[in-house]
C-alpha cells in the first residue's frame, strides 16, 4: 500500500507528483512479481473509461463499478450506465478482454444530502472533492468486500478534473479500508487525446455536464433537453441485456 508522504517524498519540494509515474512504477512491481491484479475501478461515464480500460488490461483484470449518484435526472444516469454497459460489451469484443461491471444501487438523496451546503461552490470547489471522496469511499468499501486487490478512479482522465486532489484522497480513503489505492494520472501520455478518439471509434456519447445539478445549472445546461434525449435513449434500449459482462463474486453480497 503506498503512502501519500512516501509518494510526496520523490518529488521535490512544491513540485506536483506525477500519478502517472507513481503508476508506470506501481505495473512494474506488478510484471516483476509476475501478478496480474484485479482492479475495481469507478467510472463516471464510459468516455471516462475508454483509454483507462484499454490501458489498464494490459496488465490487470479489471471490474467497472458504475456509483454516481450525483448525476441528475434520473434517465441522464440511466443513459449514461447504458452507454457504459454498451461501451464495455464493444470494448470486450473487439479486443479480446472481458472487462466486467457493477452497478450500484441510485441513491441522489442521500448525495444531495451530503453536499447541500456546498451547492454554491464553483465547479472545481470544495463541492466536487466532497463528491470525489464520496464516490472514492464508495469504490473502496466495495473492492474489500469483493477481495480486489485495487481500487481506482476513470476520473483521472479529465482535464476538468483535479487528479492532485483525486489522488490525495485516494490514498486517504484506503486506510479506511483493508485495500490499495491505485494511484493515476489517465489523462497523461496522450490518454485524454486517446479517450476522444476512442469515443468516436466506439460511437460513445459524450455529455456536455458532469451530472451534478448545481455545476449544470451554473454552466446553463438545457436540462429539458437532456432529459428528453435521455429518454428517448433509455427507451431505445431499455430491452438490451448484459449478461455477458455482468461480475460474478465467489460469494455473492449484491
Amino acid at each position: 500500500m503506498l503512502e501519500y508522504d512516501q509518494i510526496k517524498d520523490m518529488f521535490e519540494k512544491g513540485q506536483k507528483i506525477n500519478y502517472d509515474l507513481i503508476l508506470q512504477n506501481v505495473i512494474k512491481g506488478w510484471q516483476r512479481e509476475a501478478i496480474r491484479p484485479k482492479i475495481l475501478l469507478h467510472s463516471c461515464c464510459a468516455p471516462c473509461s475508454t483509454y483507462t480500460l484499454e490501458y489498464l488490461t494490459k496488465f490487470a483484470d479489471v471490474t467497472v463499478y458504475y456509483d454516481n449518484p450525483n448525476i441528475h435526472p434520473r434517465v441522464e444516469y440511466e443513459r449514461r450506465k447504458l452507454v457504459q454497459q454498451h461501451f464495455i460489451e464493444d470494448f470486450n469484443e473487439q479486443t479480446g478482454n472481458h472487462v466486467t461491471f457493477i452497478s450500484a444501487k441510485y441513491e441522489p438523496a442521500q448525495w444531495l444530502k451530503a453536499v447541500q451546503n456546498l451547492k454554491n461552490e464553483p465547479e472545481g470547489g470544495a463541492r466536487c472533492q466532497l463528491c470525489y471522496n464520496y464516490r472514492l469511499d464508495r469504490v473502496a468499501k466495495k473492492a474489500q468486500e469483493w477481495h480486489f486487490d485495487y481500487f481506482g478512479s476513470a476520473l483521472t482522465i479529465s482535464p476538468h478534473k483535479d487528479s492532485q486532489v483525486i489522488n490525495k484522497l485516494g490514498l486517504d480513503v484506503q486506510h479506511v479500508y483493508d485495500v490499495s489505492y491505485l494511484p493515476s494520472d489517465f489523462k497523461k501520455r496522450g490518454g485524454y487525446q486517446r479517450s476522444v478518439a476512442m469515443c468516436k471509434e466506439y460511437d460513445v456519447y459524450r455529455q456536455c455536464y458532469c451530472g451534478c445539478i448545481f455545476a449544470a445549472r451554473m454552466q446553463g445546461v438545457d436540462l429539458k433537453r437532456i432529459n428528453k434525449e435521455a429518454t428517448a435513449y433509455v427507451k431505445a434500449h431499455e430491452n438490451d441485456e448484459f449478461d455477458d459482462i455482468e461480475y460474478h463474486a465467489e460469494t455473492k453480497t449484491y
